[in-house]
């Protein structure tokens, strides 16, 4: 049977960007004057008075500080600094939605990977690495407390890398996530990508996510009479934003981000096919579609929009405040 929408949600959550655990990415780490990274194993809350402890390091970290890592590992830092801004402001709004007003939160090491020293250089390149983390620091400092809110309450700021072209809609629990135009996303780097699974991989990937299905039934490709399950791939339904709603494949129908994730497609918009004796899928963007596209903000802010002009755009009806 198909997954409820809120069930969709759900999965979503875990989709941000590209995954995405990295929303809670731990950095303790400042600049100091000689431009190198050092450790900040204590340090005092800012005014605020929120911080994070992680696990591993025996000490707490500054929110506001720790953000600077969040940011540094979610958006290109190559990007306009609106941009940035307003990246920033979904990662606080994030972090203190987990927090939900306490005024710390734990964090295991063992659970997200660290954006050390060595890490930022290699993502970054040790030519930029000074200059990119100083925007990162400016973004997180110029919006310091600030977060998103719809009605007065923190949202849930789901974000992704670049849409299909337009965003998604939300559930009612998500009213602020209304699908907008993203056109500037199809400019995007990646954003057309194909894979291509021969019968066997992809009847394997996908019996290994059939959990519910009896022995049998897997044993024939889930369909009776041993037919290949590539010979039964049909789409049920797509949303008005272009990405898969409902997939069929065998006897069993799956909502368009469960097939993403079965088949790590960078893209719910995606169109699966035979191509000659293969399978093949062509995904439209980069994430899940819903809420803010961090390209589309990109573009938004070259063309003079500030960050609260571009979370306005990709939160419908929510505003800039302090949770304070």
């Amino acid at each position: 049977m198909p997954v409820s929408l809120q069930g969709r949600f759900r999965r979503a959550r875990a989709f941000l960007l590209a995954g995405s655990a990295a929303l809670l990415l731990p950095y303790a780490a400042t600049l100091a004057l000689s431009g190198h990274i050092i450790d900040l194993t204590e340090t005092e809350p800012s005014a605020g008075g929120r911080r994070v402890y992680v696990d591993g390091r025996q000490g707490y970290v500054d929110a506001e500080e720790y953000l600077i890592g969040v940011l540094a590992r979610q958006i290109p830092m190559d990007y306009e600094p609106e941009a940035l801004k307003a990246q920033a402001i979904a990662a606080r709004t994030w972090l203190w939605r987990q927090m939900d007003g306490a005024g710390q939160i734990a964090v295991s090491a063992s659970d997200t990977e660290y954006l050390t020293e060595a890490g930022m250089e290699e993502l970054w390149g040790e030519a930029n690495f000074v200059a990119y983390y100083e925007k990162a620091r400016g973004a997180v400092e110029e919006t310091a407390g600030q977060v998103i809110l719809c009605d007065g309450q923190l949202i849930e700021p789901l974000f992704h890398r670049a849409s299909a072209g337009r965003t998604r809609d939300g559930d009612s629990a998500h009213p602020y996530l209304q699908s907008v135009d993203s056109g500037y996303d199809i400019e995007a780097e990646d954003y057309l990508t194909v894979k291509e699974w021969t019968p066997e991989e992809f009847e394997a990937l996908v019996n290994g996510d059939r959990n519910g299905d009896t022995a049998e039934s897997r044993d024939n490709g889930g369909i009776a009479g041993g037919g290949r399950l590539s010979d039964t791939l049909q789409l049920v339904s797509q949303d008005s934003a272009g990405y898969v709603a409902e997939y069929q494949i065998g006897s069993h129908v799956y909502t368009g981000d469960e097939v993403r994730q079965m088949l790590s497609l960078p893209s719910s918009a995606f169109t699966l096919k035979k191509h000659e004796e293969n399978i093949q899928a062509v995904c439209r963007g980069q994430g899940h579609g819903l809420g803010l596209s961090q390209y589309g903000a990109q573009h938004l802010a070259l063309e003079g929009w500030s960050a609260a002009e571009i979370l306005s755009y990709y939160y419908h009806g929510t505003a800039i405040g302090s949770a304070e």
